[in-house]
């Protein structure tokens, strides 16, 4: 099951669990943006087909944030022209999560939530340990200095 849809000028394939970027959209409703602008959809394997008007996509918003840095850099020869800059460009990335055209409902898998793992903290013998080995490192060896190379001057030159 896919569809595909129009969003921010560009088409994106998706099906239900896929995380798209697309190009900045605002929140939405909790989180949540629907694309009503369905091109088409599959139903099954070698089925596709123009949906009718009431298709709906939704996703979940995951993050909000800017693509890497491209240099657009303008150039013309031998007229001393040299125009250099940057863009960055803004996007959303979304978690599509329901597929409805035509009565029918393709809702994508639920995310298991994560666990935040206890931080290790790190004991009172581990500590004194530590701090006993910092005690007991020996003094640093001074280096001895390094010898000047002599250098020979040149003869001078012979007078004719």
């Amino acid at each position: 099951m896919y569809a595909v849809i129009r969003a921010g000028g560009k088409q994106y394939r998706v099906a239900p669990g896929d995380v798209i970027r697309v190009e900045s959209q605002g929140t939405g409703t909790n989180g949540q943006i629907e694309f009503s602008d369905v091109l088409a959809v599959s139903a099954g394997d070698g089925q596709i087909g123009k949906p009718q008007s009431g298709a709906l996509v939704t996703g979940d918003v995951i993050e909000q944030g800017r693509e890497k840095k491209i240099l657009v850099f303008h150039y013309k020869r031998k007229k001393q022209y040299k125009k250099l800059r940057g863009h960055r460009q803004n996007y959303t990335a979304v978690r599509i999560t329901e597929l409805a055209f035509d009565g029918q409902k393709f809702t994508a898998p639920e995310l298991p939530m994560k666990v935040a793992k206890p931080k290790k903290t790190a004991t009172v013998e581990t500590e004194k340990v530590k701090a006993e080995a910092k005690a007991h490192k020996a003094p640093a060896k001074k280096k001895a200095a390094a010898k000047k190379s002599v250098v020979k001057k040149a003869a001078p030159k012979k007078k004719k």
